[in-house]
C-alpha cells in the first residue's frame, strides 16, 4: 500500500517492480563524494576552485559539431578532446579535481571508448576526482521545460550514471549555471531526488545586487508551498558569473598571461599574479557569510587542452597559500563546497517565490525566450506525449525490457530538447532544424517500438499491422486517413477513464466509424477553414473536410479501435448557421454582431464579459551599443512602445452546429467541449518592415483583480504574480510590459476574491505571459525580429518556412466559473485538464482492406487498467532485467479541493494489470 499526499511526485527514480524481484547491492565508498573532499581550515578563508567546462548542448553548433569539433568557423569547440585531455591530465596530480555536468555529451564519449579507459575514468571517479554535477541528459531551461519532461530528462541520465559508476556516479548538487532565470518547481525536484543544494549564475540584476550587498546570496529555499521541509534546497548564487576571475583564464581560447615562476624571465610575474588573486577573494569573501568562497575556473567548452588550466592551478594554488597565511586554496568541488558551508553551521534567509524574470539591466528583460520559435516548443510537447505513451506501451508488454530499446533515441532527443538553448529557443536556425530532424527521427524509432507493442496486445502475431503515426493532425494533414478505409487506434496514456474527441482529416464523402462493439459512432463532417486549407505545410493533402466523432469512454492506460470506411449512404452536411450564439446548456460563446468578436461566455448560466482578440508590440530597434539600445531578440523582449496596436478590429464569422461539437469559424478556430472553450489561433507569416513584431492574444473581462494574477511552475504548483513588484527587493521597473512577463508552461490566471469568480487560460506549448492590465491576461504567440540581441546567437530571430515568414498554429484553452463551488471545484477540474492535455489520448492510423466484421474476428479492439481520479500514474516505463519503472502522483494542491486534495492509499500490485 502506498500513500500518496497532495502535489508529491515519488522519489525521481520512482518505484521500481522487478518481474521477479531481484536486489541491488550498493556498496559503501569512503573515497568519493564528500569523504573526498580536501580538508578546509576553519581560521583560514577556504577558496574552493572548481576545474569545469560549460558545454551546452547545441546552441551556435548542433549537437554533434560541438561534440567532433566541426564547424569550427562558427565557435571553436571540440568537446570530445575534453575528456580525452581532462583524464591524462588528473593522472599527472592527484590533488586535481574536475566536475562533468552534460550526460548527453560524456554518455557519447564513454561508448567510444576501450575498456582500459573506461577503467580509467571508474578509477577517478572513484576517488572523487572527477565529479558527475546535476546529472540529466543536458542542463535543462527551467521556463519552459514541463516537469513531465525535466523529470525523464534527470532520470535517463543518472540512470546511465547509477549503472556505470553506482554510488560514486550518483550526483548530490544540482549546477544550473545557465539557465536564464530558476523555477521554484526545479528546487523542488531537486530536493526530491535527495540533492542537497543547487549553485546558479543568472538572477536578475537588481536581486543579485540587493542579495551581495545585504549577504543574502546564500539561501534556504523552500521549493513547494505543499511538501514542506522536504522541499527546501540549500541554494547559492555564484559570485563571479561561471567563469574565472579577470586576469585568470588559462584555457587555450584565454588572453590572459599564464602564471610565469621563473625569476630569471623578464615576464615573471608570480607577485603580480598572487596579489590580484588575492584582492579578488577578499572582495568576493565580504559579500558571503561563511569563510568558505567557491571560484568557477573554466567556462564555454573549456580544457579541451586541459593541462594549460591545470598547471597555472597548481601553480596558483602553490604561491597563493604561500604568501598568505590566512588563505587556504583548494582544489574542489560543488559537493566540497556545500559541505564546508554546512559545517560552518550558520543559520540563512529563505525564499517562497522563483526567479523569474531574469533581467541584466533595466532595458533586457530575458522574456522573450518565453515564446521564441513557437513551433518548436509544440514539437517538443508533442514529443513528451508520444515518450510517454511508448514508454508505457513497451513496459505493459514487457517488451524492451534488457539492452537498447528503439524508444531510447526518443529518452535522448527528449534529454536534448530540454537543453537552455534548445527548448527556450536561442540556438541558431540551423541548430533549431537539427533538434527537430533529431526529435522526428527519434519518434519514427519510438513508433516503431508502440507498434510492436500494440501488436502484442491486438493480435496473435501471425498477421501483425502497421501503426502510423500522424504528426501534422493540427492542420489536418494525415496521409493514412485520406484513404477510403482505415482504422484508427486511440490510446489513453491517462490511468482515468476518458472521453476524446477525435478529430481527423478526410477526402470528400460520407464516412462509418463502427467500435470494438459495432457501435456506429455519431459523427460529423465538418470544412477545414480556409486559413488551415491554405498552410504550405498541407501541399499535397487531399482532405477538405475533418471527420469528428467522440471516442468514448476511452479506458485507463488502454485503447479503442475505430473501423472507418467511405460509405454510399449521404446524410445532410452541416450548415453555416446565421446565429451568434453556440453552445448548450453548461456553456455558451456569444459574439458581437457587428465586430464579429467574441462578447461573452456563459458557464452554467452565468454570463462573464470576455473580450478576445489579438495585438501586436512592435520590437525594439537598436545596435546594442549600450543597454538604452538593446535590441529585442531570441532572448530579450523590449517592445518599442507599452501598448500593443490590434491586428484588426472586427472578424468575418461561420458558425457550425452539429451533434458533436460546435465550431466557429473566423480569424481563428472556436470549438466548444464541456466547459472549455478552446481558442484555435494561426499566425503568420509575420509581415516584417523596418522592426520586427510581436504577437499577442488578450483576453479581456470585468473581473477586478488588483495587479495580482497566478502562473505556474513548469506545470505544477501555482505561484501569485503582482504587476511591478518582486517579493524580495523593492522593483526598479523600466520596462513595464516586459518586466512583467512570466514563464507559462501551461497556465495563466486571474481571480476576482469579491466576486470568487475566476479565469484560467491553458496553452499547449510553452508561452511567456502576463497580466499587463487589471481583469485582462495577455499570452505571446509568435515572434519574428529582424535584429539580435547581441548575447550570444548573433542572428535574428526571423524564422522562415517554404520560402516565408514561419506560420505558427496552436489552441489555448480556456475555463472560468465560480471558486467556491462543491468538490470538484473548479481548481481540481483545472488540474484535471491540464494533466489530459499533457498526456493526452495519441492517434494510431492503420490502413486497411478488411471490413469491420473481417478485422473485428481478427484484431482485439480494446485494453484498460486504472486508479483513483485524484492520483495520476505518472510514469511507467521497463527499467531493465524485467524491471519496471513506477511513479504516482497526487496532481492537487494541499486544501485546492475540499475532498481531493486529501492524501489518497494506493494499492498499486493489485492494479498492474491488462485486460
Amino acid at each position: 500500500m502506498l500513500q500518496v499526499t497532495g502535489i508529491l511526485l515519488l522519489a525521481i527514480l520512482g518505484c521500481s517492480f522487478a518481474l521477479p524481484s531481484s536486489t541491488l547491492h550498493i556498496i559503501p565508498t569512503t573515497s568519493c563524494g564528500y569523504e573526498s573532499c580536501a580538508p578546509t581550515d576553519p581560521n583560514k578563508l577556504n577558496v574552493h576552485l572548481v576545474a569545469h567546462s560549460h558545454d551546452d548542448v547545441g546552441w551556435l553548433k548542433t549537437v554533434d559539431q560541438y561534440y567532433y569539433g566541426s564547424n569550427n568557423f562558427v565557435q571553436e569547440a571540440g568537446i570530445q578532446y575534453i575528456f580525452d585531455t581532462v583524464l591524462d591530465a588528473l593522472e599527472h596530480h592527484p590533488d586535481r579535481k574536475f566536475i562533468y555536468v552534460e550526460t548527453a555529451f560524456f554518455w557519447k564519449w564513454w561508448l567510444e571508448q576501450e575498456e582500459s579507459t573506461q577503467l580509467r575514468v571508474k578509477d577517478l571517479v572513484n576517488q572523487g576526482r572527477i565529479e558527475f554535477i546535476g546529472g540529466a541528459w543536458s542542463m535543462n531551461d527551467e521556463a519552459s521545460a514541463h516537469y513531465y519532461s525535466i523529470i525523464d530528462g534527470f532520470a535517463w541520465g543518472l540512470r546511465k550514471l547509477n549503472d556505470t559508476f553506482g554510488a560514486c556516479g550518483r550526483p548530490h548538487i544540482g549546477w544550473q549555471i545557465d539557465p536564464f532565470g530558476h523555477s521554484r518547481e526545479m528546487a523542488s525536484i531537486f530536493a526530491q531526488m535527495g540533492f542537497d543544494g543547487v549553485l546558479f549564475a543568472r538572477i536578475d540584476y537588481q536581486d543579485k545586487s540587493n542579495r551581495l550587498s545585504t549577504k543574502t546570496a546564500e539561501m534556504i529555499w523552500e521549493g513547494s508551498s505543499n511538501l514542506g521541509s522536504s522541499a527546501d534546497l540549500f541554494t547559492s548564487v555564484l559570485y563571479n558569473h561561471y567563469g574565472p576571475p579577470e586576469g585568470f583564464c588559462f584555457d587555450m581560447y584565454c588572453k590572459d598571461d599564464p602564471i610565469i615562476d621563473d625569476e630569471k624571465s623578464p615576464d615573471y610575474n608570480v607577485d603580480q599574479k598572487v596579489n590580484a588573486f588575492l584582492k579578488f577573494i577578499y572582495r568576493q569573501a565580504k559579500y558571503y557569510t561563511s569563510n568558505n568562497i567557491i571560484l568557477t575556473m573554466g567556462s564555454d567548452f573549456h580544457f579541451q587542452d586541459a593541462i594549460m588550466w591545470f598547471k597555472n592551478l597548481d601553480k596558483l594554488i602553490k604561491y597563493v597559500n604561500a604568501a598568505d597565511e590566512h588563505v587556504n586554496v583548494i582544489y574542489s568541488t560543488p559537493s566540497c563546497y556545500l559541505k564546508a558551508v554546512n559545517e560552518a553551521g550558520l543559520t540563512y534567509t529563505t525564499k517562497q517565490d522563483d526567479f523569474f524574470p531574469y533581467a541584466t539591466d533595466g532595458n533586457s528583460y530575458w522574456t522573450g525566450f518565453y515564446t521564441s520559435r513557437p513551433t518548436s516548443k509544440y514539437f517538443e510537447r508533442l514529443g513528451n506525449n508520444f515518450l510517454q505513451v511508448t514508454k508505457q506501451l513497451t513496459a505493459m508488454t514487457q517488451l524492451g525490457q534488457m539492452g537498447d530499446s528503439p524508444v531510447d533515441s526518443l529518452r535522448e532527443a527528449m534529454g536534448v530538447f530540454q537543453h537552455h538553448d534548445a527548448i527556450t529557443g536561442t540556438e541558431k536556425q540551423h541548430v533549431a532544424d537539427d533538434y527537430a530532424r533529431m526529435l522526428a527521427s527519434a519518434i519514427e524509432d519510438a513508433r516503431s517500438a508502440a507498434e510492436t507493442a500494440i501488436n502484442a496486445i491486438v493480435s496473435d502475431g501471425t498477421k501483425p499491422l502497421t501503426f502510423q503515426n500522424c504528426l501534422k493532425l493540427n492542420v489536418s494533414v494525415c496521409s493514412a486517413s485520406e484513404n477510403e478505409q482505415f482504422v484508427v487506434t486511440v490510446y489513453n496514456p491517462l490511468s482515468h477513464t476518458v472521453n476524446h474527441t477525435v478529430r481527423i482529416p478526410v477526402t470528400k464523402g460520407t464516412f462509418v466509424v463502427l467500435d470494438a462493439d459495432g457501435q456506429e459512432q455519431k459523427v460529423q463532417l465538418l470544412p477545414i477553414p480556409d486559413f488551415v486549407l491554405n498552410l504550405p505545410e498541407r501541399q499535397g493533402s487531399l482532405a477538405l473536410h475533418d471527420l469528428v466523432f467522440t471516442a468514448q469512454n476511452l479506458p485507463p492506460l488502454g485503447l479503442r479501435s475505430y473501423h472507418v470506411s467511405k460509405s454510399d449512404i449521404t446524410f445532410n452536411r452541416i450548415e453555416a448557421s446565421s446565429d451568434v450564439t453556440i453552445g448548450n446548456k453548461n456553456l455558451q460563446v456569444t459574439l458581437d454582431e457587428i465586430t464579429g468578436l467574441v462578447k461573452s461566455i456563459v458557464i452554467n448560466g452565468e454570463e462573464r464579459a470576455l473580450d478576445q482578440n489579438f495585438y501586436y508590440y512592435d520590437g525594439y530597434v537598436g545596435d546594442n551599443s549600450d543597454a538604452s539600445r538593446r535590441a529585442s531578440g531570441a532572448y530579450v523582449f523590449r517592445p518599442i512602445r507599452q501598448e500593443p496596436k490590434v491586428v484588426s478590429s472586427s472578424a468575418k464569422f461561420q458558425v457550425y452546429k452539429g451533434i458533436v461539437i460546435f465550431l466557429l469559424l473566423y480569424m481563428y478556430g472556436l470549438i466548444r467541449k464541456k466547459t472549455t472553450v478552446e481558442f484555435d489561433w494561426v499566425v503568420g507569416p509575420i509581415p516584417i518592415e523596418e522592426e520586427g513584431k510581436e504577437v499577442v492574444t488578450r483576453f479581456t473581462t470585468n473581473l477586478k483583480t488588483d495587479g495580482i494574477f497566478y502562473t505556474d511552475s513548469n506545470g505544477r504548483e501555482l505561484l501569485e504574480r503582482k504587476r511591478d513588484y518582486r517579493p524580495t527587493w523593492n522593483l526598479e521597473v523600466t520596462e513595464p510590459v516586459s518586466g512583467n512577463y512570466y514563464p507559462i508552461t501551461s497556465k495563466i490566471l486571474i481571480r476576482d476574491s469579491e466576486k470568487a469568480q475566476e479565469l484560467a487560460i491553458f496553452t499547449d506549448r510553452a508561452q511567456g505571459g502576463s497580466s499587463v492590465n487589471d481583469g485582462q491576461l495577455e499570452l505571446m504567440v509568435h515572434r519574428r525580429l529582424l535584429y539580435d540581441d547581441a548575447f550570444g546567437v548573433a542572428e535574428p530571430l526571423n524564422e522562415m518556412a517554404f520560402g516565408k515568414g514561419l506560420i505558427a498554429k496552436g489552441t489555448h484553452y480556456v475555463m472560468a466559473g465560480n471558486t467556491n463551488s462543491d468538490s470538484p471545484n473548479l481548481a481540481a477540474q483545472e488540474r484535471e485538464f491540464a494533466i489530459r492535455k499533457i498526456l493526452s489520448p495519441w492517434l494510431f492510423f492503420t490502413p486497411t482492406d478488411l471490413s469491420y466484421t473481417e478485422y473485428q474476428s481478427t484484431y482485439k479492439m480494446k485494453s484498460h487498467l486504472n486508479t483513483p481520479p485524484n492520483i495520476v500514474l505518472h510514469t511507467l516505463e521497463p527499467w531493465g532485467d524485467d524491471t519496471l519503472l513506477f511513479r504516482l502522483e497526487h496532481i492537487l494542491e494541499v486544501n485546492e479541493d475540499s475532498e481531493l486534495s486529501k492524501p489518497v492509499v494506493v494499492n498499486y500490485k493489485d492494479k498492474m494489470y491488462i485486460r
